[in-house]
């Protein structure tokens, strides 16, 4: 038998055309009648790029209803299969009856040290000023058009540099999202949103990867140039503001976590901040995320706590 020996140009043309069919066989033009209480992988290609996501329909899953969704996004160097495990998202779609999605971010690799473009961070995806924003605005029309999805109930979460892209997607897709949920997250960029977007925001007081109150996180603080976080109370003052809130706000404390409500805003909006006092850089109630990242407290699930200001605020305009 005679042994072909591929150079270097031929093996990489190789990979890239396995790896499109691939993304073909991912790429189907609707979730099939068996994919419910799945996590399916789907493609879309936005901006020359062959972008993927999971889509978790619950076991009840039903075209003649419109149900809501929610995007889940990976904390910077993770993917869309491991969020889904961390938080349990796809178990409570189930439960309560709504899509989770977890999209998948870009980097060197196709599934492997991934991120977001959020603004000022992070790595692949802002040096290469991956359009992020474009590619959320196009998976969003997808869902529409092959689920039955509620254009008044479309949410987005995440955690760190997933929190980042969840604060500039209300920034910056206010048509389309109701509210957003960012975790471990920080609002880095000038945010113009044309419309009312409701907010919740989890942020420990101990994460020194994304400052409670900013700075330069811990990781970066011997770099040159490194990023500098906005406070998490900054944000929250900016979307009190932006929505027409009350200054005024109604306080509660639960063990470790206090949690600030503020109330008044327009189009039925709401912005709340659950403070966690000597938590670090976690996803509460789910597990580590990340090597370098702090073991969540049992405090409170931030799963619970998001899906339960997401179901209360859908869009009213």
């Amino acid at each position: 038998m005679q042994r072909i020996f591929h150079g270097p140009t031929v093996v990489r043309a190789l990979f890239a055309a396995s790896l499109a069919a691939l993304l073909a066989l991912a790429a189907h033009p609707a979730p099939a009648a068996d994919a419910t209480g799945k996590d399916t992988l789907y493609s879309l290609r936005h901006d020359g790029r062959a972008r993927t996501y999971l889509v978790h329909l619950p076991p009840a899953y039903d075209r003649a209803k419109s149900w809501p969704v929610v995007l889940v996004f990976h904390g910077g160097g993770g993917h869309g299969e491991q969020m889904a495990s961390m938080t349990g998202f796809s178990g409570k779609a189930d439960r309560e009856g709504f899509i989770a999605v977890y999209p998948n971010g870009t980097g060197r690799w196709q599934n492997r040290f991934l991120t977001w473009n959020a603004g000022n961070c992070c790595a692949y995806a802002y040096e290469n000023r991956v359009d992020d924003v474009g590619f959320v605005r196009a998976l969003i029309g997808r869902l529409k058009r092959d689920l039955a999805v509620d254009p008044r109930r479309v949410y987005v979460t995440g955690i760190s540099n997933g929190g980042m892209m969840s604060y500039r997607l209300a920034c910056e897709l206010s048509d389309l999202v109701a509210a957003a949920g960012p975790v471990a997250g920080a609002q880095n960029i000038e945010c113009r949103p044309s419309r009312p977007v409701s907010l919740v925001v989890l942020h420990g007081t101990a994460d020194l990867h994304v400052r409670y109150n900013g700075g330069v996180p811990l990781r970066m603080a011997d770099v040159r140039n490194p990023r500098v976080d906005r406070p998490a109370p900054e944000a929250v003052a900016f979307w009190v503001r932006h929505n027409g809130g009350s200054e005024k706000r109604a306080t509660q404390k639960r063990g470790k976590v206090a949690v600030e409500s503020y109330g008044g805003c327009a189009a039925g909006t709401a912005v709340t901040l659950y403070t966690l006092h000597d938590e670090g850089h976690t996803w509460p109630g789910g597990t580590k995320w990340a090597l370098w990242a702090d073991e969540p407290s049992r405090e409170i699930s931030a799963t619970d706590a998001i899906w339960e200001f997401f179901r209360a605020h859908p869009r009213r305009d």
